[in-house]
């Protein structure tokens, strides 16, 4: 019988080394850099610089740009590190760039080969004498270590400057899809890799492991499937890490790193396959949970599980945030973590007691065949949730044209929270599969007010049985292979669905070459996994599919052909990625569509929430309240008062007093700016920089690096 850990394995401090590893932290580096992903390994978003102030803020200009030699999604947080900035462009070429000016130092990697996912930026590593002073970042499924000074592989790290992040996984995963997409956290002379895996069938495993900075050697690894024996194992069918479709349990989205405890913070995502669990019934430890792990050697320390028996794909999506809080009138260091639901948890640092009750549930039952979903979700009681959690009719958008066809579809949904997604209404998810809180993550400042940019989307989802090897006979081998493996996201007909971000690949071969859409199979692109499970034989059938090659008359083929695509294991899949949108691409919920929110954890109280971003066309028609819109990216704070952020589908970058939530300050961006602001300063003056790509949610797409200063 699976049963639940003790969601809290408590530590005392003797287990714990109160002394750094060796290796640079950011205390050791000047005030003005950022030296580390997301300013700092608490990932909390906050520099001390005071020099751009809530009375000046306005005064804010152009100081430089950089124009990358590529364009499109750039979800980079620049690193700064001694007048240097360090950053990655849309095709995951790593670069540097004169801090002060923009001048471009140097730029490693192939446009021809490296575009094929996105990077959220590098990580900065030196000696305590700072004569080796290093990038390491991925490119595909490779970590490289470059020379911070050249930009040239560091060749004795790994092979030739490399290490492939399938090491220590087992020769049965080696052929796998696997990259991270964002930077490893540096503790002391190791670095901590989250990585991204497919999330279907033949995912591979998502083992947290750590590799040694300067020889690229594999120190330890986390199992995050459990093997006989090791904690967790009894939440899973019987030797389920054995299961070839049974994979993921990764942490993609970052960690965050206790220094003076050497504890590093580990958020994990879903098992796979995604939203049909009945081959993995239980809890799925250490699935959906955050992990303290003694960053030396990758115990245990303790965990929670955010839900249990995830089958809506509510992965942690964003690195958890350190900081200090008060309570009853003494300090207590805490992680809090942001969710796609909305809500925010918050722990104590070393033992893992929850600051605010959190209560057990009771969801929804499924009524998919074989599927048992846990009947409790974890829930806490304070803070409030930072996005609305139910919706009703009366909610929806008044402004649409299609206000009344919305409401028939939502009429006809099941919109309950944690509502199991079905094979005959569908499924409402709200909020949606990108929160929520997103990857951007949360900024925090000394007096213990967390940032939280959100967004406020529905999604509708409907499971269907996949089809069988006789319903597959008919088809052409790349009709199979297309069938099975892209229509989910590209439709039966190739058409995709442009207003969910899913392209169409009618008429691709006008628009691409067959090499890069080859490339593109095999490797993904942006949040599109790369397929290589395919053989040699199926990937060739489904190019000449795509490109209108194969012949025209199904009975030329076999009703077995060799090239087809293998019998489905995976019994049921999601009819697509639907967002709850009009036939203008307007949310079919009433604003805000983003918001922007203040919690003080000292009390679990919210200070302000905002609508973040505007679609004028319909504030216009509200008076001339902001909708908010669809955000990517997260907030930057300053000393002074000041939260920087892009984020937004409208453009713009926007400055907020942090004691009122007011907009002291915009700029209209060359592109829209789904990254996270860096704050730092070269030459006497303090600048903000923002990776400005696009190329998201329809908007324009870009190549630009724009740092602001002070004239």
């Amino acid at each position: 019988m699976n049963r639940l850990l003790p969601a809290l394995t408590v530590v005392t401090l003797t287990t714990l080394c109160l002394f750094a590893l060796p290796g640079l932290r950011l205390a050791d580096t000047p005030n003005g850099d950022w030296a580390d992903y997301l300013g700092g390994p608490d990932r909390a978003h906050y520099s001390p610089l005071t020099q751009i102030t809530p009375e000046n803020v306005q005064k804010l200009q152009v100081a430089w740009t950089y124009s990358a030699p590529d364009e499109g999604q750039m979800q980079c947080n620049s690193l700064i590190v001694n007048g240097i900035l360090y950053g990655v462009t849309a095709s995951v070429q790593a670069f540097a760039l004169d801090a002060a000016t923009g001048r471009e130092l140097w730029r490693f990697g192939d446009a021809l080969k490296a575009w094929h996912s996105t990077s959220r930026g590098v990580a900065f590593w030196q000696n305590p004498a700072k004569t080796d002073q290093r990038i390491l970042y991925t490119l595909g499924s490779n970590l490289y270590a470059l020379n911070a000074q050249t930009g040239k592989p560091i060749p004795t790290f790994g092979t030739a400057g490399r290490v492939d992040l399938h090491a220590g996984l087992g020769p049965e995963n080696g052929e796998k899809f696997i990259i991270s997409n964002t930077p490893g956290t540096i503790a002391g002379n190791l670095i901590i890799m989250p990585v991204r895996v497919s999330e279907e069938a033949g995912a591979a495993p998502g083992h947290v492991r750590a590799f040694d900075v300067q020889t690229g050697k594999l120190v330890w690894t986390f199992r995050t499937i459990p093997h006989p024996a090791e904690a967790g194992y009894d939440t899973w069918p019987k030797d389920a890490y054995r299961n070839p479709n049974i994979g993921g349990v990764n942490c993609w989205a970052g960690m965050a790193y206790d220094a003076r405890r050497q504890i590093v913070y580990v958020p994990t995502g879903s098992a796979s396959f995604d939203f049909y669990g009945a081959n993995r019934k239980g809890a799925n430890l250490f699935a959906n949970c955050l992990l303290a792990l003694d960053a030396r050697t990758g115990k245990r320390l303790w965990h929670f599980q955010f839900i249990h028996h995830d089958i809506w794909d509510r992965d942690l999506p964003a690195p958890p945030t350190l900081l200090t809080i008060r309570k009853n009138g003494q300090p207590i260091d805490v992680v809090a973590q942001t969710t796609k639901t909305g809500y925010v948890y918050v722990f104590d640092r070393v033992t893992g007691k929850p600051i605010f009750p959190i209560r057990e549930t009771p969801v929804p039952a499924s009524d998919m065949p074989g599927e048992v979903a846990w009947p409790t979700q974890p829930l806490p009681t304070l803070p409030a949730p930072f996005v609305r959690q139910t919706l009703t009719a009366s909610q929806l958008n008044s402004f649409s044209i299609d206000s009344d066809s919305m409401r028939t579809l939502f009429n006809q949904v099941d919109h309950r929270p944690f509502a199991p997604f079905n094979q005959t209404s569908g499924t409402l998810l709200f909020p949606g599969c990108d929160g929520g809180a997103e990857w951007g993550g949360a900024a925090a400042d000394p007096n213990g007010t967390l940032y939280v940019n959100a967004n406020e989307m529905a999604w509708i989802f409907k499971l269907r049985a996949t089809p069988k090897e006789d319903e597959l006979a008919h088809l052409s081998p790349g009709q199979r292979v297309y069938t099975v493996s892209c229509q989910t996201c590209h439709g039966p007909e190739r058409k995709g669905n442009p207003k969910s971000g899913y392209p169409s690949l009618v008429d691709i071969s006008t628009r691409r070459n067959k090499a890069y859409v080859s490339q593109v199979v095999s490797g993904g692109k942006g949040m599109m996994p790369g397929f290589t499970q395919l053989t040699g034989e199926e990937k060739q059938a489904l190019l000449s599919f795509l490109f209108d090659e194969e012949k025209k008359e199904v009975s030329a083929y076999p009703r077995r052909a060799k090239a087809g695509a293998k019998a489905p294991e995976q019994p049921y899949k999601i009819t697509g990625y639907n967002r709850f949108v009009d036939s203008q691409g307007l949310p079919a919920i009433a604003p805000p569509w983003g918001t922007l929110t203040a919690i003080d954890l000292n009390t679990g109280q919210h200070r302000w929430q905002v609508p973040l971003g505007d679609v004028t066309s319909v504030s216009a028609k509200n008076g001339g309240t902001p909708t908010g819109t669809e955000n990517y990216g997260g907030p930057a704070v300053t000393a002074s008062g000041l939260l920087f952020i892009a984020a937004t589908k409208d453009e713009q970058f926007r400055a907020f007093d942090t004691k009122t939530g007011r907009v002291l300050w915009q700029a209209t961006l060359p592109a829209a700016g789904y990254a996270t602001p860096s704050v730092y300063q070269a030459g006497g003056k303090q600048y903000v920089v923002i990776a400005c790509g696009g190329g998201k949610l329809g908007t324009r797409r870009g190549n630009q690096y724009v740092a602001f200063t002070l004239p």
